[in-house]
């Protein structure tokens, strides 16, 4: 049966890791709703900070945490040991209830606007917020942690150890449910996981580290000045928040910016329609199976999508935007064209330099651009007459002497296998 238009079905991790937060937030809310809140004036602090974060988040593709202040005041939750010098009573169970009808009351204005939830998101919340819940609440009631850690300074390596345990199983779960969600979606290309994680254990030390640190915080701030701390510490992660959103958003216009002038290419006739869009994608998901992650994959991903801008120079263009049938020398003369017009767009000089040196012998070539060179020659040859994707990818094992690197070429075949063969000229 087929999915209805607009949904996607959802792949067995995702199910697997929904199913679990909701058992856990049924277990918790049960027990809360039978025993009672304890400390019902710090559950509703610590209930109003996560709903206010989830408030004002903001929707952003490729923003991995879009409610940080959220996130911190339920990790703070979840650490908290003492209230202005006296122990709490609240248990893991109290913790996880708490953040969990926080985030369900703060969803309700949003749904009724018309936007969406993030279920996922939800759920890897639920299940980390529950994991430190757990790994702290035990210790601290049952004086375990005292004894063992002391009173001293070495009591906040507890908290932070914990801390550092979750954002690596968060991690693993983001990484389970970004691979798992390409493949539900018919992903071509899927990168390994290996790589996935690289890049959500890499995102955890930018604003993972201001999250982490403003949830150890608050917990010592309320276990010192009781529950009015949280509002005094939680002012610079929000001016953080302020901060990444404003970078994301030059991050997105210059991105919007470089699909703009490879488009360019296209409606001039130089390249055929969603060339630069294929090679930037699958010379994306080789940089990833080659381990490529962060700010050299970006650096990848620009270069593909502008790697024909040199092209606009030319007085015809070249039949089918095919540059790699052309001579060596005509593709050099045209990628340093290109890398030319890149500097002059603000991308960067990585981007230009992998531009420039696309059409150098692969032995010359940083990674890059010795991964743009094969993609690229990939999707020219499987709009030829070589025998569809196959045949271009033996054409391309043909070259591996002298104009593409064997590694780069077996890893293209790699993605491939595992996304399928696109058929020429899918745009």
């Amino acid at each position: 049966m087929r999915a209805p238009y607009g949904s996607r079905p959802l792949a067995p991790a995702a199910l697997a890791v929904r199913g679990a937060a909701l058992l856990l937030a049924l277990v918790a809310l049960s027990r809360t709703l039978v025993h009672g809140l304890a400390e019902p004036g710090l559950a509703l602090v610590f209930g109003l900070l996560v709903a206010a974060g989830e408030l004002i988040r903001r929707d952003a593709v490729g923003e991995r945490e879009p409610a940080p202040l959220a996130a911190a005041g339920a990790l703070g939750y979840a650490l908290l040991g003492e209230s202005a010098g006296r122990p709490t009573a609240h248990g893991a169970l109290q913790v996880i209830a708490v953040v969990v009808v926080a985030q369900a009351l703060a969803a309700l204005p949003r749904m009724a606007r018309g936007r969406r939830t993030d279920a996922d998101r939800a759920a890897r919340r639920t299940l980390t917020v529950g994991f430190a819940a757990v790994c702290c609440q035990p210790l601290y009631h049952s004086g375990q942690a005292e004894r063992w850690f002391g009173d001293g300074p070495f009591f906040p390596l507890f908290p932070l150890a914990v801390l550092a345990l979750t954002a690596l199983g968060d991690a693993v779960l983001a990484a389970l449910l970004a691979g798992s969600a390409a493949r539900a979606g018919g992903a071509g290309g899927l990168p390994p996981y290996g790589s996935l994680l690289a890049d959500e254990v890499r995102a955890q030390a930018g604003t993972g580290v201001a999250i982490g640190a403003t949830a150890a915080v608050t917990a010592l701030g309320v276990a010192v000045a009781g529950p009015w701390a949280p509002a005094a510490l939680c002012g610079p992660l929000l001016l953080t928040q302020v901060s990444v959103r404003r970078y994301a958003a030059v991050r997105t216009t210059c991105r919007q910016t470089m699909a703009s002038l490879a488009r360019s290419t296209e409606i001039a006739g130089y390249t055929p329609p969603g060339h630069a869009r294929r090679v930037a994608a699958l010379a994306t998901a080789v940089g990833r199976e080659l381990g490529l992650t962060g700010p050299r994959l970006a650096v990848l991903e620009h270069a593909a999508l502008m790697h024909d801008i040199g092209q606009l120079s030319l007085l015809d263009p070249v039949a089918g935007g095919a540059t790699a049938l052309l001579p060596a020398a005509e593709q050099r003369r045209i990628a340093l064209l290109g890398g030319a017009v890149v500097r002059r767009t603000g991308a960067g000089p990585e981007v230009a330099a992998v531009v420039e040196r696309q059409a150098d012998p692969y032995r010359e070539q940083p990674l890059a651009a010795r991964i743009v060179r094969t993609v690229n020659a990939y999707d020219d040859l499987r709009g030829e007459s070589v025998g569809g994707p196959l045949g271009a990818l033996e054409q391309l094992r043909l070259g591996t002497g002298h104009d593409h690197q064997p590694q780069v070429v077996e890893a293209l075949g790699r993605v491939l296998a595992r996304g399928g063969l696109t058929p020429a000229g899918a745009g």
